[in-house]
């Protein structure tokens, strides 16, 4: 199963020219939490030279002999294991590097962790905040309050920290904590300032968006399709893997920020974008060990597979066990079918039931809650995905599911994605199958849901017994939120 826009491979190679010549690429996707030590190839960028290209990054770089052009906003660059933003450019670097991360471990908690407060109407509704949507998307933590989104959520999930090497790593560290959000871009109306220690970039605008929703809770992602490898690593040392996600969940600088972990590993001891070997009980041994590491106090969550057939991606691990120490718990049940299956058949990528003539049994949301349910998982764990985005093919000439394509269908940042606030106008949908949407607009057929088929999931939801709802991701709704309102309404 594929997952939406994070199947994308954004590797966020950053080339530093400095006097002596160029410096290796530094990626910001394996950056770790930054320790950085001053060098004599620091440099200064301009960020209005900026360009970016998906999730690839480039920017202008002057040594610092040069003269940067005038107008523009300046930072200094320490180079070591990522890319940290320091003052405005100083005559003297800077002598105190980053205070270190807390080492020092909580007291092991209880097995079983506590029930997490639910909305006020008994339901949670749990958004993910793509970090990468600052940039080509231009969405920011502010667009979560001018939509009015942020006041219908109870947890937002900030995708993705890296896992590289088994270890929890910063996934971009100029949009988490780096970029200077203006007076007019921030939550509180309030710049971000170019002080020794501030905190900066999504990270500070996440903090001060707790501060007028006091009861919202903050969850860090980690791993999604690209950045799932370095779990096979921490599935051979839980410990250590649990070790450096709590030195860099609880770094100082931004400790306040977050309530929660999320493991989004895909998947055990199965394939996604790599393959994993590490057997069955990887799964839960790595969630037994973060559990302990973070104690019994601090959410613990996790994005899982939503694949419901015999022998499929639930049957290889064991989940069951991973998940009784969670509080909640993500089967994406989205994804099933899309263009990465170019020449179709056309079918929904979201199905909540089945339908005759369905791709592949098992392939649908309901198939999944209940496998889980089979397995001892209990529902009031479960929440059921959404996605806000549709798949679609072009070439196709039948108008019912189960047609012919040639290839995707095109979409602004991917081909064969496009966002709901996209497609109610550019492809009204005009019929359903399987409690969700389609469209077919010239020979382009798209599948995606609707407030309509929203309402209609969300009473399944309450008749399942689930936990709430939870969607991929914020940037694809409308600018006033059609799609969250539909679910926050109809829980």
């Amino acid at each position: 199963m594929q997952k939406s826009l994070r199947r994308a491979t954004w590797a966020s190679a950053i080339v530093l020219v400095a006097a002596t010549g160029a410096i290796p690429a530094t990626q910001a996707s394996a950056a770790a939490a930054c320790a950085p030590a001053w060098s004599s190839t620091a440099v200064y960028v301009k960020d209005n030279q900026a360009s970016q290209n998906g999730h690839n990054y480039t920017a202008k770089w002057w040594t610092q002999n040069e003269s940067p052009a005038t107008n523009s906003s300046q930072w200094a660059v320490w180079i070591d294991n990522g890319v940290c933003g320091g003052t405005t450019p100083p005559t003297t670097p800077p002598t105190t590097p980053p205070t270190t991360p807390p080492t020092t471990p909580p007291t092991t908690p209880p097995t079983t962790p506590p029930t997490t407060p639910p909305g006020a109407s008994g339901k949670n509704v749990v958004g993910y905040f793509a970090e990468w949507g600052v940039y080509g998307r231009n969405y920011h933590v502010k667009n979560l309050v001018t939509s009015g989104s942020a006041a219908k959520l109870t947890h937002i999930l900030y995708a993705f920290g890296n896992t590289t090497g088994g270890q929890c790593s910063i996934g971009d560290s100029y949009a988490d904590y780096d970029r200077a959000y203006s007076a007019a871009e921030s939550v509180d109306g309030v710049a971000d300032t170019w002080d020794t220690g501030a905190l900066r970039g999504s990270f500070n605008q996440l903090r001060k968006l707790k501060k007028q929703y006091p009861n919202l809770k903050v969850i860090w992602s980690f791993g999604g399709w690209t950045w799932s490898g370095g779990f096979t690593q921490a599935a051979a040392n839980p410990t250590g893997f649990a070790n450096s996600c709590y030195n860099l969940v609880k770094d100082p600088r931004w400790s306040d920020v977050f309530d929660g972990i999320d493991l989004d590993w895909e998947y055990p001891n199965a394939c996604g974008l790599s393959c994993d070997a590490s057997g069955p009980a990887s799964y839960n041994n790595v969630i037994t060990a973060v559990r302990n590491k973070f104690g019994n106090n601090f959410l613990v969550t996790s994005a899982i597979s939503a694949d419901g057939s015999n022998g499929g991606k639930l049957d290889v691990a064991d989940y069951a066990a991973g998940i009784s120490k969670l509080n909640l718990v993500f089967p994406m049940t989205y994804d099933y079918f899309g263009a990465f299956a170019p020449q179709g058949p056309t079918a929904p990528h979201s199905p909540l039931n089945s339908y005759a003539g369905i791709p592949q049994q098992g392939f649908w949301s309901d198939a999944a809650i209940q496998k889980l349910k089979s397995k001892g998982v209990p529902a009031s764990k479960m929440l059921l995905g959404i996605g806000f985005y549709g798949r679609g093919w072009t070439g196709v000439s039948q108008a019912a599911p189960g047609g012919s394509a040639s290839g995707a269908a095109p979409g602004t940042y991917e081909a064969g994605i496009e966002d709901y606030k996209v497609l109610k106008n550019s492809c009204p949908a005009t019929g359903t199958v399987g409690g969700t949407a389609y469209a077919k607009c010239g020979s382009n057929w798209w599948s995606y849901d609707t407030p309509s088929t929203i309402a209609g999931k969300m009473s399944y939801v309450k008749q399942q017994g689930l936990g709430g709802a939870f969607f991929w991701e914020f940037s694809g709704d409308t600018s006033n939120g059609e799609l969250i309102s539909a679910i926050k309404n109809n829980l």
